[in-house]
């Protein structure tokens, strides 16, 4: 998600939040969110979350305490080769979100990389 915020953290915590709202409607009761922003996850994990100054922040603590599980998990810039691969995919060319049903060729490789390297 490329949106016209100048802040990293506030396009990371927008990016999450809208990324919660959508897995919720379309039915996903079970979500990871995976983060390289180690002060993100470790707010939301630890409660600062509903005290924070941002709205955003305060919405995604929300979220999380709806009835499902979200898994967060907060993973090395290095190791998050497919948003890296998005991300130099648009270079800021939109400010929408956008959802891939079926996922570029270059994205689904990145992606069976992750999985074969989990197991």
């Amino acid at each position: 998600m490329v949106i016209g915020m100048a802040d990293i953290f506030q396009i990371e915590v927008r990016a999450i939040l809208e990324g919660l709202k959508l897995a919720w409607m379309r039915g996903f009761r079970q979500v990871e969110v995976e983060s390289d922003n180690a002060l993100l996850i470790d707010s939301i994990r630890n409660g600062f979350a509903a005290n924070s100054n941002t709205v955003e922040v305060q919405l995604i603590h929300e979220w999380c305490n709806r009835d499902w599980q979200v898994k967060l998990r907060h993973v090395l810039r290095e190791s998050n080769k497919v948003a890296d691969c998005l991300e130099k995919t648009v270079e800021g060319g939109m400010n929408q979100l956008v959802v891939l049903a079926d996922p570029p060729s270059h994205v689904r490789r990145l992606l069976k990389e992750d999985i074969d390297s989990s197991m």
